[in-house]
């Protein structure tokens, strides 16, 4: 068998095979073996029709087709395994020449894992410094005052709208779930809506609707609505005075095994300190792949990146339906984009998400790290062990093992590079 290797860029490469009059051959006669087996003849069990007589039964293009198939597996599989090419995507077979008693061409196009040339990553991986995790009162009051409004009082009272109090509410904007009523409820006053649509709901009482105009924020995720003014229909369904309870040593004992207010206080501020220590932790990891993959260029596969533009896309819709209330299609209509528009906007994501998984992927192979099937088993069981025997009916076993794999396999990965980060 002889073959051209050929690179086509963005990770795509092309290779050209011939084989020779007797390596085909001894495909036909593979190929006659294969069919013979499932044409009937009188006189003969199935699959013991003599070859002689199967090859009167048998087309010669369906002969051909059937060795033709056999050849192209069996060659593009044996050039593979001895290139360590590690294909993605399916394959473009194209046959070039396939006759009887004639060599055998065809070529196959296909999406490769592209070779990696990793930086000094251990370099840069010492050079990532630690921030200083602090911890201020400010913060420890704000959560406090979170616990606070947790074992708030509510009661439904005939009274007027007013700050701190809590109201349930029924409103309309045609620029949101296509003008239908949706429902919400807030503490007014303390930022729940926008400033001037809450300052509107001040002096209304329970049943009472009322139109006016509010100013959509700056910063809202919809730039075709941020800072635009909008027409709201609002009705007040209740309004609820709230009473906080005092924070004191009885409000500290009250919140579980603490004597005191200081001892709540400090079991505060050690949560918070841990919170911050993850999301320090996460920045680093996310500093040291962000600079180890800027000094590496590679192209990245299009077929991983649409793959992965299709997981976002769905995650992103199965957001919108939780967060929103709303199907996609009213959420589409809603913004005035197209789904492909919507798609497209997750292509740099895309691309870098690709890149890193890569780039670890290579790190790991250098450093022959390795996850044995009792890490995962062990992990997996900890995962389900979450889940109630109806739902473990539903999930994917072998699913959620490929992913247990791959984030055993990167954790390990992230703390080989932060032992020699400072």
């Amino acid at each position: 068998m002889q073959t051209k290797f050929k690179k086509l860029g963005n990770s795509q490469i092309e290779i050209e095979f011939e084989l020779n009059e007797e390596e085909f051959s001894k495909y036909i006669d593979k190929a006659l073996d294969h069919l013979k087996k499932h044409i009937k003849v009188d006189g003969f069990r199935p699959g013991n029709v003599p070859s002689e007589i199967a090859k009167k039964q048998i087309s010669n293009e369906n002969l051909l087709m059937e060795a033709g198939d056999l050849a192209v597996r069996d060659s593009y599989q044996k050039f593979v395994n001895e290139n360590n090419i590690e294909p993605v995507g399916d394959t473009k077979v194209e046959i070039l020449k396939m006759v009887k008693n004639n060599p055998f061409l065809f070529k196959v196009k296909v999406s490769v894992i592209p070779e990696i040339k990793l930086s000094d990553y251990k370099l840069i991986a010492s050079s990532i410094k630690s921030k200083e995790i602090l911890v201020d009162e400010k913060e420890i009051e704000e959560a406090v005052n979170y616990l606070q409004k947790s074992r708030a009082k509510i009661s439904q009272r005939d009274k007027e709208a007013e700050k701190k109090d809590f109201v349930q509410i029924e409103y309309q904007n045609e620029n949101i779930n296509q003008g239908k009523e949706i429902k919400d409820q807030f503490i007014l006053g303390e930022g729940g809506f926008m400033k001037d649509f809450e300052e509107n709901l001040i002096g209304m009482k329970a049943g009472q609707e009322k139109e006016f105009t509010a100013k959509f924020p700056e910063n809202h995720p919809d730039k075709g609505l941020a800072g635009k003014d909008a027409k709201f229909k609002v009705k007040i369904v209740s309004v609820n005075a709230v009473e906080m309870p005092e924070i004191n040593d009885e409000f500290a004992k009250s919140m579980g095994s603490f004597d005191t207010l200081v001892a709540l206080k400090e079991n505060v501020k050690g949560g918070i300190q841990l919170e911050k220590q993850e999301e320090e932790k996460q920045r680093k990891r996310g500093e040291v792949l962000e600079k180890i993959a800027d000094k590496i260029e590679f192209d990245v596969p299009p077929v991983m990146v649409e793959r992965e533009e299709k997981r976002l896309m769905e995650n992103f819709k199965n957001q919108i339906s939780q967060n929103f209330k709303m199907s996609f299609e009213e959420y589409v209509t809603s913004i005035k984009k197209s789904e492909d528009e919507i798609k497209k906007s997750f292509t740099s994501e895309a691309k870098k998400r690709i890149k890193d998984f890569l780039v670890l992927r290579e790190i790991g192979r250098k450093e022959n790290i390795e996850v044995s099937l009792q890490e995962i088993e062990e992990e997996v069981n900890n995962i389900i062990g979450n889940y109630s025997r109806e739902e473990i009916n539903k999930i994917d076993i072998n699913q959620i093992k490929e992913y247990t794999k791959d984030t055993i396999f990167n954790e390990k990965i992230f703390q080989l590079l932060e032992n020699l980060s400072h």
